[in-house]
């Protein structure tokens, strides 16, 4: 080369650098250099989400009815966005004895065959994660004090639906009243269970037998008898129960967090989710085409109907106006057609 950038004749007293001439700006936090490359966990178990408590964890780990044990575990910090509610299957790192003051840490969660979700009502399309992995939904319902509310029931089995969960319905207080009339407008569901009690008989064995392998989440007005019917079916769970406000009619909120409990008999096992009571339950995040699938013999006249049927009562020609169907239930489904069709105007 005839020329260089440098020359050493020009400056034959500049000496040249080396490692130790650069100056590398010192580390305050003494902290390593954050990575983007999480590790794989390949020694993670996996294990049940029972509940939580102001962020803490109470997980059920090696679950067999020999040898499991529960522990308490955070989350790690790159599922802070990510929601983790009963049911859910862990994967569980660190100190799983379970010994007192220890401390596990959720990475990451098993996929989920189901998640039951609600929202605040039906005009809002943020959903709120109720229980993963449950494939049954009981729904519990008085028949007096509270009175059953046939269009919660209603919204209950559109959510279930939609969730891919089967839906049973349980009735107490059948010694207060006869539920006669309020089930009647569930007659054309014909796969749906339906199971009755009275104060101080409850059915537990015949319950318990369709709670065996299986995970079922039970929802239901407060006051109607859920925590009650929790704690006949699950002794130790020790649910609080409640009463109903003589003035106002309603019950008052007694369970205050979802929680899983293990339901045992002579025969098998089975877990009962326990959800806190609710008053309203919306469905702003349910597709509107599965609301038709909760109303089964709706669904079958609607088959008749001209293509785009709204389904509405204005619709043209709906098959639904002729349709041998108790008038109660169709304008059950019609309010709520209603609902989402406002929804989507706006």
């Amino acid at each position: 080369m005839s020329a260089s950038w440098w020359d050493a004749d020009d400056d034959e007293d500049d000496e040249f650098f080396d490692e130790s001439d650069i100056r590398v700006r010192p580390n305050p936090k003494a902290n390593r250099p954050r990575t983007k490359i999480r590790p794989a966990h390949s020694d993670a178990i996996i294990g049940r989400i029972l509940g939580v408590d102001r962020g803490r964890y109470r997980v059920l780990i090696d679950e067999d009815l020999e040898t499991e044990h529960e522990i308490t575990a955070a989350r790690a910090r790159e599922l802070r966005r990510t929601p983790i509610v009963t049911g859910d299957r862990a994967k569980i790192v660190g100190d799983t004895s379970g010994d007192e003051g220890t401390l596990g840490r959720i990475v990451g969660i098993e996929d989920r065959s189901s998640l039951l979700r609600r929202s605040a009502d039906d005009t809002d399309n943020v959903e709120r994660v109720i229980v993963a992995n449950a494939d049954q939904m009981l729904v519990v319902v008085a028949a007096a004090d509270p009175p059953p509310r046939p269009r919660l029931v209603d919204r209950y089995l559109v959510a279930a639906l939609d969730a891919g969960i089967r839906p049973l319905l349980v009735v107490t207080k059948t010694d207060l009243a006869d539920p006669a009339e309020f089930l009647s407008h569930f007659e054309g569901i014909d796969d749906l269970r339906v199971f009755r009690s009275a104060q101080d008989a409850w059915p537990v064995d015949e319950i318990g037998a369709a709670l065996e392998g299986h995970s079922t989440v039970f929802v239901g007005h407060s006051g109607v008898g859920k925590s009650t019917l929790v704690n006949a079916l699950v002794p130790d769970a020790k649910r609080a129960t409640g009463h109903v406000n003589q003035v106002t009619g309603r019950g008052r909120h007694t369970s205050s967090s979802t929680v899983s409990l293990r339901y045992r008999s002579a025969t098998g096992s089975g877990w009962v989710i326990d959800t806190p009571g609710v008053r309203s339950f919306g469905l702003g995040h349910v597709d509107p085409e599965n609301i038709l699938r909760a109303f089964a013999d709706l669904a079958e006249a609607a088959e008749n109907c001209p293509r785009g049927c709204t389904h509405l009562p204005d619709a043209p020609d709906c098959a639904l106006d002729e349709a041998d169907v108790a008038p109660a239930r169709l304008a059950s489904l019609r309010g709520l057609l209603e609902t989402f069709a406002s929804r989507e105007e706006h």
